[in-house]
């Protein structure tokens, strides 16, 4: 029970890191840094990446059986 407490935790968290990873990824400032120099804030990729990782994780914890 307390895995699947965890795992939808992790899938929560998940879900809101790579909405403000794109959030970061979509907004005018990193707009105009992509245009000038073709560089994404590391902020963007650390956030959909995190995001990416825990929603993975969250989704093995609730898919696991008890041993």
């Amino acid at each position: 029970m307390i895995n699947k407490i965890i795992g939808f935790v992790f899938i929560i968290i998940g879900i809101a890191l790579a909405v403000w990873g794109y959030n970061v990824f979509d907004a005018v400032g990193s707009k105009i840094t992509r245009g000038l120099s073709g560089d994404t804030p590391i902020e963007a990729w650390a956030g959909m990446a995190g995001g990416a990782i825990c929603l993975i994780i969250g989704i093995i914890k609730i898919m696991q059986r008890k041993s």
